[in-house]
């Protein structure tokens, strides 16, 4: 369903200086006084528009000096074009930079700042001294102009650029980028590792002439293009201008992304009274049998009711923290004495889990006190108490998402504050089916681990990026890279999937009935809401919420490159939902592997899932006219057409001996426990990868 697209804080912040007599200005008003007859010919406006739905913050610096002060509320710093005013309209104001200035620059680059200069041809002209500045990075620009006469875009010097390098510390900075035109373009110096992105052709006035480069200098980041009026207002919907200027702030806003996520101290966790809880949890855990019991004829239960008593008093000691956990904290306390008073049986917290509710308060930074016996959906399954304290990232503009258009009143991001030994793991769910109660459980709530999950995610498809070779798009490289843009990509992306389960053509509810089915059958489900997550990110992207874009290629790189390799290869339903994506995708040329090289196609990916998405609803679409065998074997042959099955499967098309009848055992028991074993690249990849995902 369709709805408004919501505004998100800024994951990094970029500050044109219009304070030197720039020729642009990311001012509307600016640009109609400098050019009334057609602003666009001073107006930056549309670039900073694509910037911000990029979630980046962009503002003016419209008077002062570029100093420290200045550049500290800066990730990257644009200076677009300054020119003496006899040269090209601007406020008159002087176009140099002063010494300090120049100093101030260079420091802000050494510390892991990024900066941008635009400028133009005949360079000496327009008395500024950018040449001053960028000699520090070992870049100039010359004094000419590059003119093409075969190879241009209806004027000789509107020069089409031949890309060169891209990749840049395997980072793609020209991914989505097919061709640039460089508008009376100036000729780049270069030396001290400095690298050219786009060049002139062998046909130009000057041959193969630098019109774009980068280069890094101590933390930061420097990009220099000849020409300021490919991403002005009239040129950057030209060719693929806006797809290579994202790219370009992106990759000089590295810096940013190096940062860690803000975390508010939490008093609660700081508390003494949560150390006493927490210590004594962990040591009544050690005392439990598999299934939550504690045998008292091995343990003292005079001991142990110390151990309980420990627990109710640091819940009440807790309690001012959490004062919407009343009832929960209530019934926890009456489970916790119903155990012990029983004699520590297999423990029913039924009551407090009834209680338990965090779906009720979804508040951004509000924090929840768990304590469960439970096993652990990623982890252990043997059952034993824990406890936490959770906290829910809930941003203004996830509630909006969530309740204009993606639905989902059970669903709880959380992050980890304070937990016992058994979350020292990789555990990253708490559900209420994992909770150990007598009768039937409540399914209310499901809280994922957000931070959990991306700080995996980071590790992970960093080491997998650096072993295959693969050169991310700088937005990506932004998300492996940032805690806090990977953080709120999770929760995106497990909303959408989440909420996914219950929705669509299907002939039955065919994961969250619960009933036992061949695995490749739940591979098929959580790959169907990861499909459909993906789409609904393409959409979002495409109505202007450009972060969207992080929540595909998170869908893309965790699931292709991740789920394979994790985990045992007894009935792997994750593993094999990401081997078929990959499957799909480098069978039909969105993905590569060559050269011990692996290539996404970004500009035609999305196709590439849609096409897989099709597929998949089609078979579900056709399941409410099938036997539950022909389905299941429906669905067998589809990821048999792209994952190999294990050689001598019983399932295979041509194989199959089964006849349609009630009891479906007969049939399961015959899936092999590795029925699409992993191909020959997802072999090797796991050994490279086995300390990343350990």
């Amino acid at each position: 369903m369709a709805g408004s697209v919501p505004t998100r804080p800024a994951v990094a912040r970029v500050l044109f200086d219009e304070a030197h007599g720039e020729a642009w200005t990311i001012r509307a008003d600016v640009a109609r006084a400098l050019q009334p007859a057609h602003p666009q010919d001073s107006s930056y406006v549309l670039a900073a528009r694509a910037l911000r739905e990029r979630s980046l913050d962009v503002r003016a610096h419209v008077t002062g000096p570029l100093d420290a002060a200045a550049l500290a509320a800066a990730d990257v710093l644009v200076l677009a074009h300054p020119s003496d005013p006899r040269w090209e309209r601007t406020d008159g104001a002087s176009p140099l930079l002063s010494a300090a200035e120049l100093d101030a620059i260079a420091a802000f680059v050494d510390a892991g700042g990024g900066l941008i200069v635009l400028g133009e041809e005949e360079q000496d002209k327009y008395a500024n001294n950018l040449n001053a500045l960028l000699g520090r990075f070992g870049i100039r620009i010359a004094s000419d102009a590059i003119s093409d006469y075969e190879h241009n875009d209806g004027a000789p010097h509107w020069v089409l650029g031949e890309l060169a390098a891209h990749g840049r510390d395997g980072v793609d900075l020209l991914a989505r980028v097919r061709s640039a035109c460089f508008y009376r373009a100036g000729r780049l110096e270069l030396c001290n590792g400095a690298g050219v992105l786009v060049r002139s052709s062998a046909t130009a006035s000057t041959a193969g002439a630098p019109l774009l480069a980068v280069a890094e200098h101590g933390a930061g980041r420097v990009v220099v293009a000849g020409d300021s009026d490919l991403f002005g207002d009239d040129c950057i919907a030209s060719r693929d201008h806006a797809d290579l200027w994202c790219n370009l702030v992106l990759w000089a806003a590295g810096g940013a992304f190096r940062r860690g996520a803000p975390r508010a101290p939490s008093p609660a966790a700081a508390d003494p009274q949560w150390t006493a809880l927490r210590d004594a949890v962990d040591r009544l855990r050690l005392c439990q049998a598999a299934d939550g019991s504690i045998d008292t004829a091995v343990h003292e239960p005079a001991q142990l009711e110390a151990e309980i008593e420990r627990i109710a008093a640091g819940v009440r000691g807790l309690r001012r923290y959490f004062p919407h956990q009343h009832d929960y904290l209530d019934a926890l306390e009456g489970d916790l004495a119903r155990w012990a008073s029983g004699g520590f049986g297999r423990p029913d917290f039924g009551a407090s889990l009834d209680a338990f509710h965090p779906e009720c308060r979804r508040e951004d930074a509000i924090e929840h006190l768990v304590v469960f016996p439970m096993y652990k959906q990623n982890g252990s399954r043997d059952t034993a108490l824990e406890a936490l304290i959770v906290r829910v990232p809930w941003p203004a503009w996830l509630a909006a998402l969530e309740r204009e258009r993606f639905d989902n009143a059970k669903f709880v991001p959380v992050t980890l504050v304070g937990h016992t030994t058994g979350y020292d793991g990789d555990c990253a769910t708490l559900f209420p089916e994992t909770v150990a109660v007598a009768g039937a459980t409540a399914h209310h709530f499901g809280a994922i681990f957000c931070d959990r999950e991306a700080a995996r995610f980071r590790r992970t498809s960093g080491a997998a990026a650096r072993i295959l070779a693969l050169e991310l798009p700088p937005d990506a490289a932004a998300l492996v890279a940032s805690e806090p843009i990977s953080e709120q990509t999770f929760a995106l992306w497990d909303l959408i999937h989440d909420r996914a389960h219950s929705h669509g053509e299907l002939p039955f509810d065919p994961f969250m009935i619960r009933r036992r089915m061949p695995f490749w059958m739940y591979a098929l489900e959580e790959l169907r809401c990861d499909l459909t997550a993906f789409a609904a990110a393409v959409e979002l992207e495409r109505e202007g919420f450009g972060f969207a874009r992080n929540v595909q290629v998170a869908i893309l790189l965790d699931r292709m490159l991740r789920f394979p390799i994790t985990g045992t290869r007894v009935r792997n339903y994750d593993g094999l939902a990401g081997q078929l994506l990959f499957a799909f995708l480098h069978q039909s040329g969105h993905v590569r592997w060559s050269d011990n090289h692996l290539a996404i196609d970004w500009l035609t990916v999305a196709d590439g899932v849609a096409e897989l998405r099709a597929l998949v609803a089609g078979l579900y679409r056709r399941g409410i006219d099938r036997t539950q065998l022909a389905h299941w074997a429906a669905a067998h042959d589809l990821v048999a057409a792209h994952v190999a099955p294990a050689t001598g499967s019983a399932w295979a098309a041509g194989r199959r001996s089964f006849a349609d009848g009630d009891e479906p055992r007969a049939w399961i028991d015959a899936v092999a426990d590795d029925e699409f074993p992993l191909s020959v690249f997802f072999t090797a990849l796991r050994e490279a990868m086995s300390a990343a995902v350990a």
